[in-house]
């Protein structure tokens, strides 16, 4: 099963790439909640290159990688991805309200979809705000 999420960021397509795929600004907006955060990140923007990210509670009390490898790299307007054995499309579409970014992932089984729908869509909002928010400043 693959689900979807997506959001319009208001802001020229290249600021959205660059803090997609930017290890700085990838610390800033990835996490589903004010509760976590991602201490660190690696990008190696080429197909083969890997990524990761580290995901934790703010409390200490758990955390995980997320970590995987670009299948397919097209700038400013697509990132193909493979982790573990489930893959994921990132696409951005610029658009007169702003790009349109949206991800198609395979679902995993440990979590309902609607908890896998709504964590990645909470990630990709957090996302929106993050680089609206350079933007103006």
């Amino acid at each position: 099963m693959r689900i979807t999420v997506e959001t319009i960021v208001a802001a020229p397509v290249d600021q959205v790439w660059r803090a997609y795929t930017t290890p700085a600004d990838i610390v800033r907006w990835n996490a589903a909640s004010d509760d976590w955060h991602t201490t660190k990140a690696t990008v190696d923007l080429r197909e083969g290159g890997a990524f990761s990210s580290r995901m934790e509670a703010k409390d200490g009390s758990m955390g995980f990688d997320f970590a995987g490898t670009y299948t397919k790299i097209a700038e400013h307007e697509r990132i193909e991805y493979a982790f573990g054995d489930r893959r994921a499309e990132v696409t951005f579409q610029p658009g007169p309200k702003g790009v349109v970014v949206r991800v198609v992932f395979d679902a995993e089984s440990t979590h309902s979809v609607e908890q896998q729908q709504g964590g990645w869509q909470a990630i990709l909002d957090s996302f929106a705000r993050h680089v609206e928010a350079k933007k103006a400043s």
